[in-house]
């Protein structure tokens, strides 16, 4: 009985401290939270500001002015200054050849347009040369008068004999090609400055870019600084010389081949002229010589 008693005894003491294990192996509560530690509800984003926001600064740095043509050509280096003056310059200059080429190409035309017609009305070659001999302001009339002048000394004092005719022809021919070659000379006079600027022009501002951006490296490397309003105005120097040389250039390169087609074409209607008026004279030493 006692050995029974003991038992139930030690039973009871395993089944407490079984109970006080598994009570002591479930999961832990949290952590006790106190007022000031709870959620609270979060307050909506502020909407973003609808005033005018002032960027002119970055970093305190200072304030850029703006970029004009004339700030350029102040703030530029004495070399690049001189760039901008060459190619000012060189472009005015191409500008008034331009226009005064222009202007006299369109009055050579017109010129043509009316001495062809008086030439083809009918009259004859001694009424033609009184009307025009006095004023040969145009290629036409210069050369119809050259070849007529040669013409007239052939038979300045006797008629030619028939075998002195061939040299007649030649000295007629002769007079007319110099003329049309002295009055194309004259027309195409100052093309060569419009090639010159249109060949050289870019390069001339290619330089000045060149020199602006050596001085833009020389204020980075002066001042340690690579902001851009460090190195803003050396770039704007330089690319605004490279800007010059192309306006001075693309002008001059579409004029320059523009002029010298059309002088092609008035130097072709020219000598297709000498060639009918030296077949008319020809002709008309043939008829002499028959006499």
């Amino acid at each position: 009985m006692g050995f029974k008693r003991l038992t139930v005894v030690v039973a009871a003491a395993l089944g407490i401290a079984l109970g006080s294990t598994a009570a002591h192996a479930q999961a832990p509560q949290a952590a006790p939270v106190s007022r000031d530690a709870q959620s609270q509800e979060l307050a909506p984003p502020s909407a973003a500001p609808v005033t005018n926001v002032d960027v002119s600064q970055t970093a305190g740095g200072p304030e850029v002015s703006g970029i004009s043509v004339v700030s350029l050509f102040m703030r530029a280096d004495p070399i690049v200054k001189a760039v901008f003056v060459v190619l000012l310059l060189a472009s005015l200059w191409s500008w008034a050849i331009i226009i005064n080429k222009w202007l006299m190409l369109g009055m050579l035309r017109r010129r043509a347009d009316k001495f062809e017609k008086t030439f083809w009305s009918g009259l004859s070659l001694d009424e033609l040369y009184q009307q025009f001999s006095q004023r040969t302001d145009h290629p036409f009339a210069a050369v119809f008068t050259s070849a007529l002048r040669e013409w007239r000394r052939a038979f300045e004092n006797s008629p030619p004999r028939e075998a002195m005719l061939p040299g007649v022809r030649d000295r007629i021919d002769k007079a007319m090609n110099v003329t049309i070659q002295r009055e194309t000379d004259g027309i195409e006079r100052q093309l060569g400055f419009l090639a010159t600027v249109g060949a050289t022009a870019p390069f001339v501002g290619l330089f000045g870019t060149v020199w602006g951006i050596m001085n833009s490296f020389s204020a980075i490397a002066a001042r340690h600084d690579t902001t851009l309003a460090v190195v803003a105005p050396g770039i704007a120097e330089a690319l605004f010389a490279t800007a010059m040389g192309l306006l001075a250039a693309i002008p001059a390169v579409i004029f320059y081949n523009k002029f010298v087609n059309e002088i092609g074409r008035y130097t072709g209607r020219l000598e297709g002229f000498a060639d009918e008026f030296s077949a008319i004279l020809s002709r008309q030493l043939d008829e002499k010589a028959a006499r």
